[in-house]
């Protein structure tokens, strides 16, 4: 028998709240690569791949959305990125 699943658009809609916000990193000619990667991992709980990855697209699309959440959460997250000398906003 196969199962049916009923939509729940107030599910849907709790878990686009949850995440409407996002830290956006932009890119410098200040930081390198290892500073800005090592600063992923350490605050955003990336692993080394994923903050590589995001590093690369802050570098050549001049922004990269790093970190996706509710605003209290990204918060702390965006203000560490900001004391590690990164520019860095949340939307």
């Amino acid at each position: 028998m196969a199962q049916e699943h009923q939509y729940s658009p107030e599910i849907d809609l709790a878990t686009q709240e949850a995440f409407a916000h996002q830290v956006i990193l932009f890119n410098d000619d200040v930081n390198t690569f290892d500073h800005v990667i090592n600063t992923l991992v350490k605050v955003c709980d990336h692993d080394p791949l994923q903050a590589e990855q995001c590093a690369l697209l802050v570098h050549f699309k001049g922004k990269y959305s790093v970190k996706s959440g509710s605003y209290d959460d990204l918060l702390p997250q965006c203000s560490a990125l900001l004391d590690a000398g990164l520019s860095a906003e949340i939307n």
